[in-house]
């Protein structure tokens, strides 16, 4: 026997792959684990995070869309609807702003075509839903999401806004 065959002999006979398998298996038993325990323990976000949609308004309580319907015409998946009309003042406002989020596909354009950051892709996903009804998503709801996700938006824009 050759000194090559010798050595494979040796390392089978002590069960070396076992011994190195189960070096790394130790190695990893007593480091710290990765799972975190979903409900109660959240891991991080990035501020590009692209979630559930929301409609934001100014601090003075007006709402920041201008009707521009740059979204409606970028988005790919065209699942945003808005219908406007001028006001008193005459400038324009939505009436209707839509989103049919089982079409939409999280792209983010509709967020960079703003002119206004009206619309936006917030933090949150946790968003399930038992019925399809529930993902159609009006005004209301877009403003509604706005309001409680407003003082995180804010940041994630901020930290955001070095790489627009």
């Amino acid at each position: 026997m050759t000194a090559i065959d010798w050595t494979r002999a040796t390392k089978y006979f002590l069960l070396w792959d076992f011994l190195v398998g189960f070096k790394l298996g130790m190695k990893y038993f007593v480091r710290p684990k990765a799972t975190l325990n979903y409900p109660h323990e959240k891991g991080y976000l990035s501020p590009r995070f692209r979630g559930e949609h929301a409609l934001r308004r100014y601090p003075s309580g007006e709402e920041r869309c201008i009707a521009c319907k740059l979204c409606e015409a970028i988005c790919p998946a065209q699942a945003i609807t808005i219908d406007a009309e001028p006001r008193e003042d005459g400038s324009r406002r939505t009436v209707r702003y839509d989103i049919d989020m089982t079409k939409c596909i999280y792209c983010g354009y509709c967020q960079e075509a703003c002119p206004v950051d009206a619309i936006v892709e917030g933090p949150n996903f946790e968003f399930a839903t038992e019925t399809r009804e529930e993902l159609f998503y009006d005004k209301e709801k877009l403003l509604e999401n706005g309001a409680i996700w407003e003082a995180e938006i804010a940041r994630n824009l901020e930290l955001d806004a070095p790489y627009r």
